[in-house]
């Protein structure tokens, strides 16, 4: 799963997006203009943007390049109508990772996001194994011992994030940005219950210590493997 931020003025087009990526898997949240896009990724975590040139407000260009300079690291995939080089190349130039020219096909823009979740470190494959725990995000499966476990939705995203960071320590309101959209009405005890039912699957796997809890600070999953 991957949090993505649509920022398109385009309603028609930001929900037909909104649904594919749905249907994928993931969080796919919109934002209509500029300012929305940057006071949403002030106070959420996104792993993908996919932004618009043309915005009603302030352009992408900008939303780019404020959003670098406070210090987003967040892959960004411009999407324009523009087809010139120099277009390309000041979209490039001002921090972003990919550009796709509009009227695009939305499976294209699929293998683009696809793309650009792998390029740092190869970090968002299907599955995952840690400390003979598998994640197979795609069936939303947990294997333990060969024995399959299903996951609902929100268990899996907890449980594929925490395999994704291991060894560091995360809270509930930090869980809360990274897993559930902004916009869901969900609360830090979403983010308990959640842990708290998969925990049970966990310890009715026979593995109740894979996800610890740090006293005051959260919840980690500690390993010296490789994910």
């Amino acid at each position: 799963m991957a949090k993505i931020l649509h920022v398109e003025d385009d309603a028609e087009l930001a929900a037909r997006v909104s649904h594919w990526f749905s249907l994928e898997g993931h969080v796919c949240e919109t934002a209509y203009t500029g300012s929305d896009a940057l006071q949403l990724l002030k106070n959420f975590h996104y792993d993908v943007i996919l932004l618009d040139w043309s915005l009603p407000d302030i352009s992408g260009i900008e939303v780019c390049n404020q959003y670098r300079k406070s210090g987003g690291m967040s892959r960004i995939i411009f999407l324009t109508g523009r087809e010139d080089v120099a277009d390309k190349e000041a979209a490039l130039d001002m921090g972003g990772d990919d550009f796709v020219v509009k009227p695009f096909h939305i499976r294209e823009l699929s293998a683009r996001v696809r793309s650009a979740l792998r390029r740092p470190a190869d970090s968002f494959q299907a599955a995952l194994k840690i400390n003979d725990v598998t994640l197979d995000v795609t069936r939303r499966t947990m294997i333990v011992n060969e024995t399959d476990c299903r996951l609902m939705p929100k268990e899996v995203a907890l449980l594929e994030y925490l395999m994704r960071h291991t060894n560091q320590v995360f809270g509930t309101k930090k869980l809360l940005s990274a897993v559930w959209p902004s916009d869901s009405g969900a609360s830090e005890g979403s983010v308990r219950t959640s842990m708290h039912t998969l925990r049970k699957k966990l310890e009715t796997a026979g593995k109740p210590d894979f996800i610890s809890t740090v006293l005051g600070e959260g919840y980690t999953i500690k390993s010296t493997e490789e994910c």
